[in-house]
């Protein structure tokens, strides 16, 4: 769906120009006379205001200093950076099989040291067994046509699994307590996972809570799953693309948002009542 990625990151763009174009207003200025005083052709503040031209680092540099806003800086480049990589197809980066985006992730791993994870779809992938992940990523390459080398993936997500018993890693988990009752694979898989899941919960650097059914929803309103790699990057899943979230702003967004469903979940003793219980549903 090329042009869902592309319409995207456009209008992201776009938005990038707008937010420029504010902040000259507020400075008073016209398009002219900041042009003038950085020495750019008259052209390019309305290239940039419009989304047709990418801003280099330099360029927000200089919108900033000239419109007094220096402190917005390190925000707007973030946010330019992220812009041309932040929604990547999910055929594009599966085209080459599904081993290779698993060791894709690899480096972002091993340097995080603070995971934050909410899922409303499956089991968080750091928690599957090998079966349940088997059972996941083969409706993956069969909804998507994916090169057949499934084995291949699920061992390379499972190898990555070490990290949850070594190095100076924290990992906070969220699931939808609707993820416990939807059954992946066959029952086997299914109960074999959630008994799996009691296990590593129990693990030091593991907190695993639950969002109950029925659970009041003033604040907490289920999103999209995401996972949160320290405070430097947010990968969040949608249908058609793999959104990478590096703006400062919208992180502390996904922050707040982890912090509110944290907070209508229950955890320990209530959490692994509610995985017996969909354990029991099976049977």
């Amino acid at each position: 769906m090329p042009s869902v990625t592309s319409s995207s990151v456009q209008q992201a763009r776009q938005a990038l120009g707008r937010r420029l174009r504010e902040i000259r207003a507020d400075a008073g200025l016209t398009a002219r006379e900041l042009a003038r005083r950085a020495d750019w052709h008259e052209s390019k503040c309305s290239r940039l205001e419009n989304g047709h031209t990418s801003p280099s680092d330099a360029d927000l540099r200089t919108y900033t200093t000239l419109c007094g806003v220096q402190d917005q800086t390190a925000d707007l480049i973030a946010t330019a950076r992220g812009i041309e990589g932040a929604y990547v197809q999910w055929r594009r980066m599966e085209r080459a099989g599904l081993r290779r985006v698993q060791q894709s992730v690899a480096p972002l791993f091993e340097r995080t040291r603070r995971f934050r994870v909410y899922q409303s779809w499956v089991l968080p992938g750091l928690l599957q067994t090998p079966a349940y992940t088997r059972a996941v990523l083969s409706t993956v390459a069969h909804l998507r046509d994916v090169p057949d080398d499934i084995d291949a993936a699920v061992a390379v997500r499972m190898e990555r699994q070490r990290i949850l018993h070594t190095g100076d890693h924290r990992f906070a988990m969220l699931v939808e307590e609707w993820v416990l009752r939807t059954v992946i694979g066959d029952h086997n898989t299914m109960a074999a996972a959630l008994g799996h899941l009691i296990s590593v919960a129990s693990l030091p650097a593991v907190s695993l809570g639950v969002i109950p059914l029925g659970t009041p929803r003033g604040a907490g309103w289920p999103v999209e799953s995401f996972t949160m790699y320290d405070d430097a990057q947010v990968n969040v899943e949608l249908v058609s693309a793999h959104l990478t979230v590096t703006q400062p702003g919208e992180i502390a967004e996904y922050a707040k948002a982890f912090t509110e469903l944290s907070a209508i979940a229950v955890h320990g003793t209530r959490a692994r009542s509610l995985i017996t219980a969909a354990i029991d549903a099976l049977g």
